[in-house]
């Protein structure tokens, strides 16, 4: 039978092979998501994605917190915000045009908050990415895609996403397209659009500033603006 101080050396040797990063992590404390919080509201869920309207309020206290997934998104209202680190490190950050798109990977930690009374209050459709698997299947349609098209231009890439900033015209071409990525729409200017599926259905949608929807891969339609200029950030997903 093996001495006692025999078991507590093999369990100090076993520990000293454990990677310093993995016990660090295994004593960090535990913060909460993101979201939900105060101030944020759940548009939209399914296995891929969660998307929440998010607005950066005065007088709002939010706890500290650590972003569990990669995040993509738009910022529709700019408004000074405070984002302070662990370490107390405070940064104010510099004013932005709007719509903005953003990218942020997952594990950031810190607080934010609108602290600057007064002041524009900041807002955003933010879109959680989950680590879900996508089928593989090839679709298989000789329409022209729905991303890249004719006006769309891409404002952010990485590889789990494309972004593409688009605005249909009154009247402009109606183009069949299919959907070969699964993407989330967010509406930065409202208007009014024509979708007609392929069984020939149309249906005339009124499209809001700050809404998000989300279209599956493989969708095929048809779009054209009837009036406005209504006017969309579409994240692509990879």
């Amino acid at each position: 039978m093996r001495s006692m101080a025999t078991l507590v050396a093999a369990c100090g040797l076993l520990f000293s092979w454990t990677p310093a990063s993995e016990r660090l992590a295994a004593q960090a404390p535990a913060y909460p998501h993101a979201f939900p919080r105060t101030g944020v509201t759940q548009i939209l869920d399914n296995v891929r994605v969660t998307v929440w309207e998010v607005n950066w309020r005065h007088g709002d206290k939010q706890p500290v917190h650590r972003h569990l997934y990669d995040m993509a998104g738009v910022y529709l209202r700019y408004g000074p915000i405070t984002v302070t680190a662990l370490d107390g490190t405070e940064n104010k950050g510099a004013e932005f045009p709007v719509p903005r798109p953003y990218f942020q990977p997952k594990g950031i930690t810190h607080r934010e908050e609108a602290v600057t009374p007064g002041a524009p209050e900041r807002l955003a459709i933010m879109v959680d990415l989950k680590e879900s698997a996508i089928d593989m299947m090839y679709i298989d349609d000789p329409e022209p895609s729905a991303y890249p098209r004719d006006g769309a231009k891409n404002v952010l890439e990485n590889p789990r996403i494309r972004m593409w900033d688009y605005t249909w015209t009154a009247n402009g071409p109606a183009v069949k397209r299919v959907y070969r990525n699964d993407v989330v729409e967010v509406v930065v200017t409202g208007g009014t659009v024509k979708v007609t599926g392929p069984d020939g259905k149309a249906d005339t949608r009124t499209l809001a500033p700050k809404q998000a929807r989300y279209i599956n891969r493989g969708t095929v339609q048809t779009e054209q603006g009837v009036s406005g200029s209504p006017r969309v950030i579409a994240i692509e997903l990879k």
